[in-house]
């Protein structure tokens, strides 16, 4: 099988889903009721019946796994290799091979205990048996969970992988890292492969489609290759490799003869010569690019020996062509060049076969014979003649030069300009800041006639006051003016600083002398006897005064300071609960209201409360929702 759609390989649960698929599907599917009172074939009927259905499933959902992984001896040597090369060619039939163990392990699980369960003599020692036969198949899936996770891995990574036919006709491009391999492909192709000014970019490879004398083409980009030997490359590389090694394809290697890549030429030839025993049997073609920064006229006046190399390469009978990915110039040579090399490659293979043999001599292929000796010139008539004669003799007018021709020669320089191609009477208008005509009117009907008489007198005017020095600034003042005000400016904000300190200590210190601790108290029993004795009061008689009692520290009986809390509390006018901290009856109202419609979304979700996580349907419907006789398994 060279073509493998790896998008269509069935999700690989983990073990503990794998688990619950499973029982729920048996418990979903096979009956529910047994009473100890039936027959004991009937209750050895239905345990052994879901001990075989819960085997079954197993032993079907894990043949899919297998069945679905490609066998490495099955599919392609270009996908086999890509596939040792990226996952590990032994870990992954080890996995496989955990599987397919795994399978037959509960197939032996529930084979031993239907034959025990044909001996079971109660519905205790049924259901006991029923009981370990699931548990030991549960037991032997949930070994199984590394094996799962990474098969599930693999499957994620190869439905990524590109849908490449190895026997199709196929455009191989390979060579040093930021050669300019993703641009050529993008440019020939449908593809979008990512482009950076760095190495190692492109990580994997990349599959585009393009058209060719009406045939389909298929281009694949390559990962870079550095200079060393296949033990030592990594991933990356081999993917390249393996490419190289198994698709039959025109190879088309990239050269870039700038060393903007910082790989030398030297190197790069290199690296030509080590993987060259990969181009057997495949037509080949070296594309220098990034010719314009470095040619190869210029690099044989300025490089003679790396000129050189190159050049050895076009005596070994290998074609050498040069482009430019970013100015485009070659890129359809190349292309062109490469397509044809490919099919004369694949016809003349054809023609080798013995297949071939057998069609060319049912083929008959006329060729016309010559009736005599005499010769037949075209017909062209005359008025045709005169036509090609006059359209020769007329000088070859003058090509348009475009605003997009000057700007690709200036550059830099170039600027748009609008009014150079303005149709006026006299060109020296076309650059005139005011317009003739402005919203609809002459501005020629705005300007005064004596306008420059007006500006010649203005102008002297100027002139003497300019003599007088009435525009003369006194520089010293201004100075002195501006240094005493950035004097004044300076002392306010430190002023203000101060001040914001200042204020910032006594805040504190109020708080401090103002906090129920350190209060002091400042009326007295004392005070107010000689504040009244100065206002002329008696106050030499005012034994038993009210003033003069002072509170007791001591503490009353706890009986009597219970009884006047009550009394105390049932005078005082208490303001109801759902109203404290509200400013009138309507007020309260509105906010019970807001409060209820605050809560409504969490009754809705069937919560206590935000902080409620518990789960209350502790048995899902679609399990408990009714028990099932025996009889038919369709779903309800």
């Amino acid at each position: 099988m060279s073509h493998y759609n790896f998008k269509k390989i069935t999700v690989v649960p983990s073990a503990k889903d794998f688990i619950d698929i499973i029982l729920s599907k048996t418990q979903r599917k096979t009956p529910t009721v047994i009473h100890r009172h039936f027959k004991i074939s009937r209750i050895r009927r239905f345990y052994m019946r879901k001990v075989k259905f819960t085997q079954q499933n197993f032993h079907d959902k894990l043949t899919t796994i297998l069945n679905d992984f490609p066998k490495l001896e099955d599919v392609h040597p270009f996908y086999a290799d890509l596939m040792n090369t990226l996952y590990n060619k032994d870990h992954f039939k080890l996995s496989l091979g955990q599987i397919n163990m795994a399978k037959h392990l509960i197939d032996k699980v529930g084979s031993d205990y239907t034959k025990l369960l044909k001996y079971g003599d109660s519905l205790y020692r049924c259901k006991q048996l029923k009981k370990a036969a699931m548990g030991r198949m549960v037991t032997i899936m949930k070994k199984q969970g590394p094996p799962l996770k990474y098969l599930e891995d693999v499957r994620q990574h190869m439905s990524r992988l590109p849908s490449i036919d190895p026997n199709t006709r196929t455009l191989l491009l390979c060579g040093c890292p930021n050669a300019g391999k993703s641009s050529f492909i993008n440019m020939t192709t449908n593809a979008d492969v990512e482009v950076q000014p760095y190495a190692f970019t492109t990580k994997s490879l990349y599959v585009g489609h393009t058209d060719y004398e009406y045939l389909r083409w298929q281009v694949v980009d390559t990962p870079g290759i550095l200079d060393r030997p296949f033990d030592e490359m990594n991933t990356i590389e081999l993917q390249a490799i393996t490419a190289l090694a198994h698709i039959r394809s025109v190879v088309v290697f990239i050269l870039d003869i700038s060393e903007t890549c910082d790989v030398e030429i030297e190197q790069q030839m290199k690296i030509f010569e080590s993987i060259k025993p990969l181009f057997a049997n495949k037509p080949l073609i070296v594309a220098c690019n990034k010719i314009d920064v470095m040619n190869l006229e210029r690099l044989g006046k300025e490089y003679p020996e790396k000129r050189a190399m190159i050049a050895a390469l076009e005596k070994e009978g290998i074609p050498v062509v040069e482009m430019s990915t970013l100015t485009k110039e070659g890129v359809m040579d190349v292309k062109k060049e490469a397509c044809d090399r490919l099919l004369a490659h694949r016809v003349d293979a054809k023609l080798r076969t013995r297949k071939a043999d057998s069609i060319l001599n049912r083929v008959h292929v006329a060729m016309p014979a010559k009736r005599d000796i005499k010769e037949r010139k075209p017909f062209i008539p005359e008025a045709v003649i005169k036509a090609r004669e006059m359209k020769d003799s007329e000088e070859p007018k003058p090509l348009k030069r475009l605003e997009r021709d000057l700007e690709e020669e200036l550059v830099e320089d170039y600027t748009l300009d609008l009014n150079k191609n303005k149709d006026l009477e006299n060109d020296e208008w076309k650059y005139d800041v005011i317009p003739h005509i402005w919203n609809g009117h002459n501005i020629a009907d705005f300007i005064d006639p004596e306008i420059f008489s007006k500006l010649e007198k203005l102008e002297a005017e100027e002139e003497e006051r300019l003599k007088n020095g009435y525009y003369d600034l006194d520089i010293r003042s201004d100075t002195e003016m501006e240094k005493e005000i950035g004097d004044l400016a300076k002392r306010i904000k430190e002023k203000r600083i101060i001040n914001a300190i200042c204020r910032r200590v006594d805040r504190r210190k109020e708080k401090r002398e103002f906090s129920r601790a350190s209060r002091k108290r400042e009326r007295s029993v004392s005070r107010l006897r000689s504040e009244f004795e100065e206002l002329g009061v008696d106050m030499s008689d005012v034994r038993g005064a009210h003033f003069t009692r002072t509170k007791s520290s001591s503490r009353p009986p706890l009986k009597k300071a219970r009884t006047e809390s009550l009394a105390r509390s049932r005078s005082a006018s208490r303001t109801p609960r759902d109203q404290s901290g509200v400013r009138d009856v309507e007020m309260a109202s509105k906010m019970k209201k807001i409060g209820e419609k605050s809560r409504s979304t969490i009754t809705k979700s069937g919560k206590v409360s935000e902080s409620d996580r518990r789960i209350v349907d502790l048995k899902p419907k679609h399990l408990f929702a009714g028990k099932r006789p025996l009889g038919k398994t369709s779903r309800r």
